[in-house]
């Protein structure tokens, strides 16, 4: 296992982590949180062995093998099949000691090999890569394509190709999902939880934590605090931490204000000094209880967009793509003031290209794109970050955007952004991919459209930058047209779903979960019709498919009753134990309890919180095992 006793690791003159002590057993999947700059990407370098800590002990088993995502990738002519394939070394070994092994007759030597190519699953190699990379979204044509043809984004999904062909001990990723579209982070999701080593895992993406890690590290006022459970229950075990150490926070603070009263009352005076001084030194003894805090340094929200015409945007019968080759076509979309539509559809379908014709980058192959006379486009792609000059400011993008507004006025609007004092004068070149994207999205936001449209906003942003997003675009009034692989964004900002698939675009009857497993039936729909590409034409089989199904709905009711049973049930408990623990909640939280004559019935009341919170737990994840189940058991 991994052991952390008492570590420091500081960069420079800032200490990043203090006495840090904790233990990651193997197996276990681990998500890494906290704020930006307060040395998670360090950890990972520890981790790695190319940082130090600056006292304490780490230890890691020394026969582990670590893999992650290599950050550069050269421009190399191999094709991307073997780069993948690079990624399990001991493979590549072998292979190499195989091939000079022939080359010098050595037949014992020989024979040793290939058996321990057959031990490490060495001739299924080639499979598991291409499997690898057909998941990234990866085509069968691009197998043997040069790495070198690929852009920076799929080449940065080659590299995540390679860090899941090494069969790791240890799995370190950092934001993996930050060049990746919706199916392939589902994809990945399911990847990981079937990778039997360590991971240890960086993201944004709240979704994606809650489905892969079943710990968290969270790095805060250089602590490093170990929770159980996905992302949302260490929101809610934080929330409580946090409550209950700012009750203990006001309750100290009572108590010195006290003491302090008395030390000024009557420090001057001889009779009373030998009491003051005693209490004096009381609180100098007294352990100062930090106030509980979450600072979201994001604060902003759309500017009113003032009247929008009705329709804002509309395609008859448009096409896109290549006159004689159209990637989409027949496409028939109104969108109208305050609809919130999010787009879906597989890698390659077309989503980026319709967003595309959508802001007018590109002209229809055929039919009609009208906007509505008044029409205000903000429009978010990644070339938005291109976009940006350098050698500018912050402050002078906005200047340059609206030169008529005070200086002033528009410091305390980047402020919202977290662009404070000489961040907001500094030049841009030098900022990270998320300082670029935010900057990008306050220019978009300052010029108040009453249609937007994005296409992966949340590249880059944290976890605190995508809730201020996700509740600025809560608030936002005009139309919205989005591509995201940010499940949580879409469910809290999306109202319906459009499909962009096999050239067309249809509404989408479902939500997030429904297009989950339309994703699967059509893997497997593949994979069928790549091993039996004459079966639907088999006229005897549909039959059989025809009389198995009426076999299958009938086999689905008989199933579906004990879980429907089982849930009936779970609701019945799950009403009072969540009225309990609303009121034990309540109860604690008011500081009066602790000082109060019932002060004794803390510890009992704490334990009975912990049970509830348990019990709950249980409960909703079987609902939630439950509502899945059936969900797979469809009714009809």
């Amino acid at each position: 296992m991994i052991q952390f006793r008492n570590l420091r690791l500081a960069r420079g003159v800032k200490t990043l982590i203090e006495g840090a002590s904790l233990q990651i057993h193997p197996g276990w999947k681990v998500g890494l949180t906290g704020a930006n700059g307060c040395g998670k990407s360090s950890l990972f370098g520890l981790l790695r062995g190319e940082l130090h800590q600056d006292s304490g002990d780490l230890e890691i088993p020394p026969s582990w093998v670590t893999a992650h995502v290599a950050q550069e990738t050269p421009a190399l002519a191999c094709p991307a099949l073997d780069y993948a394939l690079d990624g399990d070394a001991e493979l590549r070994r072998i292979e190499a000691a195989l091939e000079a092994a022939e080359a010098a007759h050595q037949g014992e030597e020989i024979g040793h090999l290939h058996g321990r190519l057959q031990e490490i699953g060495g001739y299924a190699a080639r499979a598991r890569a291409a499997a690898l990379l057909d998941g990234l979204g990866f085509t069968a044509a691009d197998l043997e394509r040069p790495v070198s043809d690929f852009s920076g984004g799929w080449r940065m999904r080659l590299n995540l190709a390679q860090a899941l062909m090494c069969r790791s001990d240890l799995l370190l990723l950092d934001e993996p999902t930050n060049h990746l579209d919706l199916d392939a982070v589902i994809w990945l999701e399911q990847w990981l939880g079937d990778y039997r080593g360590t991971l240890i895992l960086i993201s944004h993406d709240r979704d994606f934590l809650d489905a892969v890690v079943n710990q968290i590290a969270h790095i805060e006022n250089q602590q490093l605090t170990l929770y159980t459970g996905g992302y949302s229950n260490f929101e809610r075990q934080r929330a409580e931490r946090l409550s209950q150490q700012q009750s203990m926070f006001e309750k100290q603070q009572r108590e010195r204000a006290h003491l302090q009263k008395y030390v000024d009352r009557f420090r001057a005076q001889a009779t009373k000094a030998r009491q003051a001084q005693s209490r004096i030194k009381a609180l100098e003894r007294m352990e100062n209880i930090a106030a509980a805090h979450i600072d979201n340094p994001f604060s902003f929200s759309f500017r009113e967009c003032g009247a929008a015409p009705d329709p804002l945007l509309q395609l008859e019968d448009a096409a896109a793509g290549y006159v004689d080759k159209p990637i989409l076509s027949g496409m028939r979309l109104t969108i109208r003031p305050g609809e919130r539509i999010g787009l879906l559809g597989r890698n390659g379908a077309g989503k980026s290209t319709l967003i595309k014709l959508l802001a007018g980058s590109i002209k229809p192959t055929a039919g009609v794109r009208q906007e509505g006379k008044g029409l205000a486009l903000g429009y978010f792609a990644q070339h938005a970050l291109e976009s940006l000059r350098p050698e500018e400011s912050a402050l002078q993008h906005m200047l340059r955007l609206d030169p008529q507004t005070r200086e002033q006025d528009l410091r305390n609007y980047l402020g919202g952004f977290d662009f404070h004092g000489d961040m907001a004068t500094a030049p841009c070149e030098p900022f990270s991919g998320g300082e670029k994207s935010r900057l990008a999205l306050a220019l978009l936001i300052w010029k108040k459209p009453n249609l937007l449209l994005l296409d992966e906003p949340t590249n880059h942003l944290d976890l605190e930058m995508r809730h201020a997003l996700t509740l600025a675009l809560q608030d936002y009034e005009g139309g919205m047209v989005i591509v995201s692989h940010d499940r949580a964004l879409l469910r809290a900002t999306c109202d319906r779903f459009l499909l962009v698939d096999d050239g067309r675009l249809t509404p989408f009857d479902g939500d997030l979960d429904d297009y989950k497993s339309w994703l699967a039936q059509r893997r497997a729909a593949d994979a069928v019709a790549n091993q039996c590409p004459d079966k639907a034409a088999d006229k005897a089989t549909r039959k059989a498919d025809r009389e198995q199904a009426a076999a299958d709905r009938q086999a689905r009711l008989v199933a579906r009753r004990p879980l429907l049973k089982e849930l009936e049930q779970l609701d019945k408990k799950l009403a009072p134990w969540t009225a309990e623990k609303a009121r034990l909640d309540e109860r604690l939280a008011d500081p009066d309890l602790y000082t109060g004559p019932e002060a004794g019935e803390v510890p009992k009341l704490i334990k009975r919180q912990g049970e509830l919170t348990d019990k709950i737990d249980e409960a909703e994840l079987r609902w939630l095992e439950l509502h899945e189940a059936l969900e797979a058991i469809p009714a009809d």
